[in-house]
């Protein structure tokens, strides 16, 4: 967003102590565009310990009082004061010169709240302005341009605002401020994306990211998005999951999009815990390599898993959550619909890790399927077949070029076959050998990396007994 939030004009006593308490720093003259507004105490406080760090991600410019309360009060262990510094990389064209410090200052817990305006890469370097983050227990960043707060990236303002959290401070933003907070930022130094351009094309030449800048503590691999139900921003921000998985941006081949509403802000405490005040935030997580991600082509992703937050809800950062999630896909380019709402599954099942993995109804779709992508080969898949019209389907991962078996002794109650399909559904290797208690076998090479699925369907009879189908690799 490149338009800086606004509230309205103060009041003639606010603005009496606006006048009183304002300054306009006097730097050199490469540090002319500078300007510097402070409300409350001229004195910064002295303080030996903090109770941090806490966070608040914003969806819109605006500060919401009631979590910047919480994170005021809980880095200050609720007693004493602190001061804040609000960070903008463009000035209001009406209204308050100082918005966000006109809702912070009447806060429990506030000695001071100074704006600093920047409208240079080369002001991250003032001392004066480095001086008031460092004395400072909150940097918020404001609504605006981004790309201007990703310009600071290796400046002395990026290390100034690393040592408040460090201390036990804390940071946030809001609309551009809460992007600049995700450890991979789009950045839109090229322009704004949208979602239809985002599907696509991923590669879009309005994408573009900065990384290496700020990570706090158990926010990594992630990606802030703002505006996001208002301006339809959940395909795009799939886009920059699939982009940061491919790109190598995030590790473990896995990446979180964060989007939050307008009028919606994350807290987040020094454990990692998030909680929702305001309308609706979404996490979305991509677990595996895109099916289709290449410049100049549609998007193809299957099966992001997405945490949609109403107020009040938590997400725990530190410890992520394997379940809690629905699920949607995108398929060459085109999103599948109700993207903002779904079923929690609350019954999926223990990703496994040893050798052994059994079915979990129900996972009778691609969409509702046992992850099965943690097994380590060689392993084995056992179920039963429920009814005649049963399906079971489990989640793998495989590398390009990889060779899969597999083997299904199938008991004598009922007849079952076996197929490989691909990401989007497709049969691309089946075994149907006819008979009750027939074994089932298949192989296939692969030719990408990405999420395959394994489909075992009754045919004819049904029972409890179950089915043993071992996985292997090479």
């Amino acid at each position: 967003m490149r338009t800086r939030s606004l509230r309205p004009s103060l009041a003639p006593a606010a603005l009496a102590l606006l006048t009183l308490t304002a300054t306009l720093a006097t730097a050199g003259p490469a540090e002319a565009a500078a300007t510097r507004i402070r409300l409350g105490s001229a004195s910064d406080v002295s303080r030996t310990s903090w109770q941090g760090p806490a966070f608040t991600m914003n969806g819109d410019g605006k500060i919401l009082a009631a979590p910047m309360a919480r994170a005021i009060d809980a880095i200050r262990g609720g007693t004493g004061s602190l001061d804040v510094v609000v960070l903008s990389g463009s000035a209001p064209t009406s209204g308050s010169k100082t918005p966000e410090c006109d809702t912070v200052m009447p806060l429990t817990g506030v000695n001071s709240c100074t704006t600093w305006t920047l409208t240079a890469a080369r002001d991250g370097d003032s001392s004066q302005v480095n001086t008031d983050i460092r004395n400072a227990e909150f940097v918020f960043f404001a609504g605006g341009d981004q790309c201007r707060y990703a310009a600071w990236k290796g400046t002395a303002l990026e290390a100034s605002v690393e040592s408040v959290v460090a201390k036990g401070g804390g940071s946030g933003g809001g609309s551009a401020g809460h992007h600049i907070n995700s450890p991979v930022v789009y950045d839109a130094c090229n322009g704004s994306v949208t979602t239809p351009e985002a599907l696509a094309d991923p590669y879009d030449s309005h994408i573009s990211f900065t990384t290496g800048m700020f990570e706090w503590a158990d926010y990594g691999n992630v990606i802030n998005d703002s505006h996001f139900v208002t301006r339809d921003r959940m395909g795009r921000t799939m886009a920059f999951v699939a982009r940061a998985i491919k790109d190598g941006r995030t590790t473990a081949g896995k990446a979180w999009g964060v989007g939050v509403d307008e009028g919606s802000s994350l807290y987040l405490d020094s454990s990692g815990l998030a909680t929702l005040y305001g309308k609706a935030a979404y996490i979305v997580l991509g677990d595996h390599q895109p099916e289709q991600a290449t410049p100049g082509k549609p998007l193809t992703f299957s099966n992001y898993k997405i945490w949609h937050l109403n107020t009040g809800q938590t997400y725990d950062f530190k410890n992520r959550p394997t379940c809690g999630y629905y699920l949607r896909s995108v398929t060459n380019g085109v999103a599948d619909t109700n993207l903002y709402n779904g079923t929690a599954q609350t019954d999926c099942g223990t990703p496994p890790s040893g050798t052994t993995f059994a079915e979990t109804e129900a996972n009778d779709t691609r969409t509702t399927a046992n992850d099965a992508t943690a097994l380590t080969p060689p392993a084995t898949l056992t179920g039963s077949m429920q009814s005649t019209t049963d399906r079971d389907y489990f989640r793998i991962s495989l590398a390009s070029n990889q060779k899969l078996s597999v083997q299904c002794a199938v008991p004598d109650a009922y007849d079952a076959d076996l197929y490989l399909l691909g990401s989007t559904g497709s049969t691309l290797v089946r075994s149907v050998h006819d008979g009750a208690g027939t074994d089932e076998a298949l192989t296939f090479i692969t030719t990408a990396s990405g999420t395959y699925y394994l489909d075992v369907e009754a045919y004819n009879g049904s029972g409890t007994s179950t089915y043993n189908c071992v996985v292997s690799t090479a």
